[in-house]
């Protein structure tokens, strides 16, 4: 690999990390499935995106609001077409009434198919998870730029994040 395919490919997985937390925050199941390898496994013995769908639709669907945040990303190409990484995060999430912030390790596996970078495998490790004195959740609207602090309007604006809590 030269300098630039090697530079591309660091690029092309980071985006995949950064274009996960937008995906997962803004519930766009579509576009976080098509991050990994048609043939993902997902759990013990099921593969494929439709099975990768059903899976997040669950986790996903069990919490209300989300903002991952993404931080240190370190990436050890094997070849032109194999890669590891590990994606550090920092995550707020509402559990119910609860508002959880989280420190996450991801130890991913990436696959070059068909030109573009893949997520193969994602293990999400947890530093910790902690809950905090304040749900955000719960303030009345801030109605920006009027108050710099109370509820805005994300994710609830965003049409996937609608129709993903609709369905």
């Amino acid at each position: 690999m030269d300098d630039i395919a090697r530079l591309l490919a660091y690029e092309e997985i980071r985006q995949l990390a950064s274009r996960y937390a937008v995906a997962i925050d803004r519930r766009d199941i579509d576009a976080l499935v098509e991050l990994f390898i048609d043939d993902v496994r997902v759990g013990r013995d099921s593969y494929g995106r439709d099975a990768l769908r059903a899976n997040f639709e669950e986790s996903v669907g069990a919490i209300r609001v989300s903002i991952l945040n993404i931080g240190t990303h370190q990436i050890d190409l094997i070849d032109d077409d194999h890669a590891t990484g590990h994606v550090y995060c920092k995550a707020e999430i509402a559990d119910g009434d609860r508002w959880i912030h989280q420190a996450i390790r991801y130890d991913d596996t990436y696959e070059r198919r068909d030109g573009h970078w893949y997520f193969v495998r994602r293990l999400h490790k947890l530093f910790y998870g902690a809950e905090v004195g304040v749900n955000p959740l719960g303030l009345p609207p801030a109605n920006w730029p009027e108050n710099h602090d109370g509820l805005g309007t994300l994710p609830y604006e965003e049409p996937t994040w609608q129709a993903f809590n609709d369905g």
